[in-house]
């Protein structure tokens, strides 16, 4: 009874017909299922192979590929969901060793150069992922086809060099690898100017890399301000990166000698670590791209004075008589002049201010009006990001600071600020014979300020709510320092009517007499009262709440802060 019940199958699978029919409803997703079910624990056994041969058989006929390589390109796709696909996963679902699968690498390869898998290579492993992509052609029951790459526009060319770069990176491409792409990329498109000119320059290998993957950050990150750091994993060897890095610090690179790329800044010390395509550069291998190139094109990272609110503020007489000086001195018709005759008397030409005081005594904001008073954009230090975890970077990162300042200077009209906002973290007192890592970091990061601070050649602020332990040769280089106080009975009273406009001027003057509060505070009241008016609809000024808020915005009390440095005072202001 079993012999003729096997007998009829194999009958029904001979039948033609009916074979067709069943190949018929057949789709990729399908086939691969049932080659990953047929071939566990198989060992990639000639008997899988013969009892998966008509899966197998439409998977290679639809992706033209071979047997072996269709079941290799089922097991990958059976784990497309991990970024991290090694061989012993496949040699413990086949049962097998994994020399059984190194012997197939060749058609991994294979794979790989099809696009149908990417292969990351590093020095510790080899690991493999399925493309999205790839996964979204299956579904429609398609071969994956790599986008055409030929004849192509210089706008697609660039986000081909996206791809390549972004595979690099995540090191899914070697070096040899990213060469030939590249090559094969250029070739395919002389038609475009930025393929001719690169193939003209006759550049070196490693060079000629360089310089399109600066021409990529600039033209898909809009980045113009490129370190060693951004290209320190392009190349195959720590080696090359080495000879680059020295050739590029000596000033003897092709790039910088054919002014390809340049310095950040106009004098091109050959020590500085930041570069740039030349403006030149740009415009002859970057015209076909919609870019508008200006000598002010990229703000990236700049407050701009225009998008600061204007705020009206209110100061002591002293203060106001400091800041109204300053005021004056940073009018950019006034500032040229200044710094024309200091230049004339040997004097450096930088301005260096220190704004110190209790929280919530208007310094930030005053560098903000300022800077909308005078149409200066402001650059913002934030020292945490400077402080790296690892040693080196934090003061490579003070570094592309102050390149990076210098740089917004050159191509500026009128000159930012470079604002250290809470700078009290990198302008204390250094640690003598410091022994720990990080004691000698923040001392580096601390000896890189001063020296940058001797040559500034723009508008440097500090602000600082302690001043104590402010280090002795900081307080020499900041030329302007102004503290700022607790603000005067007539200037809170004007801060309480401004703030809370239906404030009588009894209740007002009642108010500041009682509370020494800053202008910080007294806007933390006038914000409760706000709030107050929302939920409960309430419009009257209540005195009795006021001062209730008052009585909570008492219990931080402020610690007393010595005066440093001196006021900007009538008579050097005269002289300048």
């Amino acid at each position: 009874m079993r012999r003729l019940q096997l007998d009829k199958e194999e009958k029904k699978n001979d039948n033609p017909e009916e074979k067709n029919h069943s190949i018929k409803r057949l789709n990729l997703l399908l086939a691969i299922e049932q080659v990953v079910e047929m071939s566990e624990k198989s060992a990639l056994s000639d008997e899988f192979f013969g009892k998966a041969k008509r899966y197998i058989a439409y998977i290679s006929k639809k992706l033209t590929l071979t047997p072996i390589q269709s079941v290799l390109f089922s097991l990958f796709v059976d784990r497309s969901d991990r970024s991290g696909i090694e061989l012993s996963d496949f040699s413990s679902h086949l049962k097998c060793r994994n020399v059984r699968l190194i012997r197939h690498m060749s058609d991994m390869d294979t794979l790989e150069k099809r696009r149908l898998i990417r292969c990351c290579r590093n020095n510790k492993s080899i690991h493999y992922r399925v493309p999205l992509q790839v996964i979204e052609a299956l579904k429609e029951n398609k071969a994956y086809q790599p986008k055409e790459y030929k004849n192509i526009s210089c706008s697609e060319l660039f986000t081909f060099l996206d791809d390549l770069f972004e595979q690099r990176k995540d090191e899914e491409l070697t070096y040899p690898m990213l060469i030939s792409e590249i090559d094969d990329l250029l070739d395919a498109n002389m038609h475009l100017e930025f393929s001719r000119k690169i193939k003209s320059y006759q550049l070196s290998e490693i060079n000629k890399v360089l310089l399109i993957f600066f021409c990529h950050l600039f033209a898909n990150n809009s980045d113009d301000q490129i370190g060693f750091n951004d290209f320190d994993d392009l190349y195959a060897c720590k080696w090359t990166f080495k000879v680059q890095k020295k050739s590029f610090s000596e000033g003897t690179n092709d790039l910088l000698e054919k002014k390809l790329i340049e310095n950040t800044h106009s004098e091109g010390f050959g020590d500085r670590e930041y570069f740039h395509l030349s403006d030149q550069t740009k415009k002859d291998l970057l015209s076909e791209l919609d870019i508008i190139y200006k000598q002010t094109e990229s703000k990236k990272g700049l407050l701009l004075h225009e998008n600061l609110a204007q705020k009206q503020l209110y100061y002591n007489e002293r203060e106001q008589r400091q800041i109204d000086r300053l005021a004056a001195l940073l009018q950019p018709a006034h500032f040229a002049g200044i710094r024309q005759r200091l230049t004339e008397s040997g004097m450096r030409t930088g301005f260096a201010c220190l704004f110190y005081g209790a929280p919530g005594t208007g310094k930030t904001e005053t560098v903000y009006q300022l800077a909308k008073q005078t149409g200066r954009d402001i650059l913002p230090v934030n020292v945490s990001e400077i402080k790296s975890m690892w040693v080196g970077e934090s003061e490579k990162n003070i570094k592309g600071l102050f390149d990076k300042y210098r740089a917004f200077v050159e191509k500026s009209e009128v000159a930012p600020i470079l604002l250290f906002n809470e700078a009290d973290a990198v302008i204390g007192k250094r640690q003598e014979r410091a022994e720990r890592a990080v004691d000698k970091m923040e001392n580096s990061i601390q000896n890189i300020i001063l020296q940058e601070m001797e040559s500034l050649d723009g508008i440097l602020i500090a602000t600082t709510n302690l001043t104590q332990n402010l280090d002795k040769a900081f307080e020499r280089r900041f030329l302007y320092k102004i503290e700022f106080g607790k603000p005067s009975i007539e200037a809170k009273r004007s801060i309480w009517q401004t703030m809370i406009p239906a404030l009588s001027e009894e209740d007002a003057t009642e108010l500041a007499s009682k509370y020494e509060f800053s202008g910080g505070q007294i806007e933390n009241i006038a914000r409760k009262h706000t709030v107050h008016g929302i939920l409960f609809g309430a419009t009257d000024i209540e005195l009795r709440t006021l001062k209730e808020y008052c009585e909570e915005e008492l219990i931080v009390k402020q610690n007393i802060r010595r005066k440093i440095g001196f006021e900007l005072n009538t008579e050097l202001s005269d002289k300048l």
